[in-house]
């Protein structure tokens, strides 16, 4: 393996006179908080908290390259936003010390965008693709013999006189991220040799995340002030990190400086997140559930329109949670809320409302 490099790319036009690898690295969001996660995510698997079976799996597949010499097999990670998938990347490139490029299904529009892109790697270098299942069919066919062949085909010329030629890629490994699982095509998911789904953590495993994140952004956070974080961070460490920030905020310019567990409730509350680590919009669409629809089966584009969020969204990010906790339940029908989800919103659950839907009958 060559020596280990920061490789660093941006999607966007170039500076003239600059090369994709003199560009700065392509974040997740545009927010400037999320600036503070290139420092703060861990390096190495041993840094990593959480998901242990993945990370057992993954620890045993690189300790595998490593001794053959060869890069690790293409890696599919899958999962609820948040989870620590781009995490996960930057860990693989970093342990086997070889460089890492980033970019995104949708800012692959072309053929030619991906070619580019595969024809600058460096031996061993880790690609990672966030959004994978939303790349187009002529980006996937690009693909396709460059994970199983380390080979793409690229056409010279138009018209009669156009003829293909093959290039040689070095080896490389292919990290995907998705959140929609099921949109992945089956040619193009049958090429990664490890699929890991991962899950929501639990309120401990926030806890660590929340006490480290706290040191390094250097500021005092006692075991009860990052418990309350942790509860109401809906299993999602960058939805954790992010509280955390905004609690900072709060007790640098309200309190003392020092996040408790007062602090955190009243900085939580103060910036619309309640005890079960709901926002606004998710109490909205509790709302809409119970109030508007009195508990009665609707289906998810009626639902998106009634909050004015996309359905996409509402399925890939505020859904998970909301499942997971019984606030709101998937029936052949629609949607309804779950028991927990009256009893939140301090109203009484309406008799047979859990009846009113057919099993067998098609959503």
């Amino acid at each position: 393996m060559s020596p280990r490099r920061e490789v660093l790319d941006v999607e966007g036009a170039p500076e003239p006179g600059s090369t994709a690898r003199d560009r700065p690295v392509a974040l997740e969001a545009s927010d400037e908080d999320e600036l503070v996660d290139v420092g703060i995510r861990p390096r190495r698997l041993s840094e990593f908290t959480g998901q242990a079976a993945v990370c057992g799996h993954l620890d045993i597949v690189l300790e595998a390259a490593r001794r053959r010499g060869q890069p690790v097999d293409h890696l599919l990670f899958a999962g609820p936003p948040g989870l620590g998938k781009t995490t996960l990347a930057g860990i693989v490139a970093a342990e086997m010390g070889t460089g890492l490029r980033i970019s995104s299904g949708p800012a692959l529009g072309r053929g030619g965008d991906v070619a580019a892109l595969l024809t600058e790697l460096q031996p061993g270098d880790v690609l990672f693709i966030d959004e994978i299942h939303r790349l187009n069919r002529a980006v996937e066919e690009v693909l396709y013999p460059a994970m199983e062949d380390f080979q793409i085909d690229i056409m010279i010329g138009k018209g009669p006189t156009a003829r293909s030629v093959r290039l040689e890629l070095p080896p490389f490994t292919l990290v995907g991220a998705t959140t929609r699982t099921g949109l992945l095509t089956g040619p193009l998911r049958d090429r990664f040799g490890f699929v890991e789904t991962l899950e929501l953590y639990s309120p401990a495993e926030l806890e660590l995340i929340v006490h480290r994140t706290a040191r390094l952004l250097g500021v005092p956070c006692d075991d009860m002030g990052a418990r309350e974080i942790a509860r109401r961070s809906r299993g999602t460490p960058r939805l954790a990190i992010r509280l955390l920030r905004r609690v900072r905020d709060f007790v640098e310019v309200r309190g003392n400086g020092t996040i408790t567990g007062a602090s955190a409730q009243e900085g939580c509350s103060l910036f619309g997140v309640d005890e079960l680590g709901l926002d606004r919009l998710d109490r909205r669409l509790l709302d809409v559930l119970c109030r508007r629809f009195a508990g009665r089966p609707i289906g998810l584009t009626t639902l998106a329109v009634s909050v004015g969020e996309d359905p996409e969204t509402i399925e890939d990010v505020y859904e998970p949670y909301l499942l997971q906790a019984g606030l709101v339940l998937r029936t052949p029908r629609g949607r309804m809320p779950g028991p927990a989800a009256w009893a939140h919103l301090g109203l009484d659950e309406p008799g047979g409302s859990l009846r009113m839907w057919d099993e067998s009958e098609p959503s």
